[in-house]
């Protein structure tokens, strides 16, 4: 026990320590978490009214933010899968890395819809055993509850496992983390599988209630995961003492590449499906590309989405060779997070409330308020990331070992 409480205390000094690059970095963060951290109160003195969110359009910018980092919690299997059912040695040795980020995506997720929920103290509600109840199998709110809190519960006890076992010198034992890591790759599915239920299942709302949502999503998720990863390894390969292999990036490339053409494939489905039966129920595709009767503050984001996607297919097909000296693909890694987000998040949640069931047009911005939490919380996830991969990083490295603690006098 008490070299497990040393482990710990030794990772946080490992964590919160480094060059002043790196500690203005955290501080930076901090300052933003800090900030959102305030306006978190003012929300809960005064209610959501300080939101744009209204009767019409209930999900806002947190719930947005929620679809799509959920694609970045379950694009981790891209590593998982290869690493522990293939054993491949090169993606094995960022495969922590993958399932930190996990965590990371997940913790977000859960954020962004505690700080949704106008009364955040009638989330009990839901909690067995203290008043609440789950509603197991009906809900599909409790099934998300139920997936999410197991994703999460899986990716902290596999790499905990292991980078305990590396900070021991000891060998990790296969029956303590290779079971839960394959059932963490059907988990990954389930996760975004779940969430796109939850909005195709709304029968009333014609933009979402399509068979394709799951699809979608899944197909999305494996395209802006991989363009994060790739950024992450080359901020730790230029950076860090974590040898990061030439495959990595190209497998990282070839999923982005036929997973960016599918996710566009699926989107086109997905508007002539709407377009071209002009029925009531295409007028949210319909405002969503169009805008209606001068009323569109979606168009111009969808369109430039779509622009960026194309736009960063066309260079990662163009990158075969020595690709990892080239800014091309940070940049259609950059395009392809921002075209999805956009996409994934403000293309997809807002249009579902446009027109409302009684044929209203009530149009959604995200007030400041919206924005400074989201950016807090997007801040707090970059700084559990950084400090978590440092950690990770020193452990892996044998930076950080059992063997290395200073000896009592």
């Amino acid at each position: 026990m008490v070299t497990y409480i040393v482990y710990w205390f030794r990772m946080i000094k490992c964590g919160l320590s480094g060059s002043k690059l790196y500690l203005s970095w955290l501080a930076a963060l901090a300052v933003v978490v800090a900030l959102g951290g305030v306006v978190y109160v003012q929300q809960l003195e005064e209610g959501l009214i300080v939101t744009h969110m209204t009767n019409e359009v209930c999900w806002g910018l947190g719930i947005a933010n929620f679809v799509y980092f959920v694609g970045v919690a379950a694009a981790a299997v891209i590593l998982v899968f290869p690493s522990y059912v293939y054993h491949d040695k090169e993606l094995k040795e960022v495969v922590l890395i993958g399932e930190l980020l996990a965590v990371v995506a997940i913790m977000m997720c859960l954020l962004f819809i505690f700080t949704d929920i106008g009364r955040p103290d009638r989330f009990w509600h839901l909690i067995p055993g203290v008043g609440g109840i789950l509603n197991i199998p009906s809900s599909l709110l409790a099934w998300d509850v139920l997936v999410f809190n197991g994703y999460l519960l899986l990716n902290m006890h596999v790499p905990g496992y292991l980078l305990y076992r590396m900070y021991m010198n000891k060998p990790p034992r296969k029956i303590f983390y290779l079971p839960f890591a394959l059932i963490s790759i059907v988990w990954a599915v389930s996760i975004h599988t779940v969430t796109a239920f939850l909005l195709s299942g709304l029968g009333v709302r014609y933009f979402w209630n399509t068979a394709v949502m799951a699809p979608r999503f899944l197909i999305s998720a494996f395209a802006s995961g991989p363009a994060l990863l790739i950024l992450i390894f080359s901020v730790v390969r230029a950076n860090t003492a974590l040898k990061v292999s030439d495959k990595v990036f190209e497998t990282m490339r070839r999923v982005m590449t036929y997973t960016l053409l599918m996710n566009l494939f699926l989107f086109g489905c997905e508007i002539f499906k709407e377009l071209y039966t002009n029925t009531w129920h295409a007028a949210s595709a319909d405002y969503l590309l169009f805008g209606f009767n001068g009323k569109g503050n979606l168009r111009a984001l969808i369109w430039s989405s779509l622009v960026m996607q194309c736009i960063a297919f066309g260079l990662l097909t163009l990158q075969r060779t020595e690709f990892k000296h080239r800014y091309a693909l940070r940049v259609a890694c950059v395009f392809i997070i921002i075209g999805i987000w956009i996409e994934k998040g403000m293309g997809l949640i807002f249009p579902g409330f446009i027109p409302s069931p009684l044929g209203t047009y009530m149009e959604y911005s995200p007030s400041w308020h919206e924005v400074v939490l989201s950016l807090s919380i997007l801040c707090l996830g970059a700084l559990l990331f950084s400090i978590m991969t440092k950690v990770s990083i020193a452990i892996q490295t044998g930076s950080l070992r059992h063997d290395n603690a200073p000896q009592k006098n």
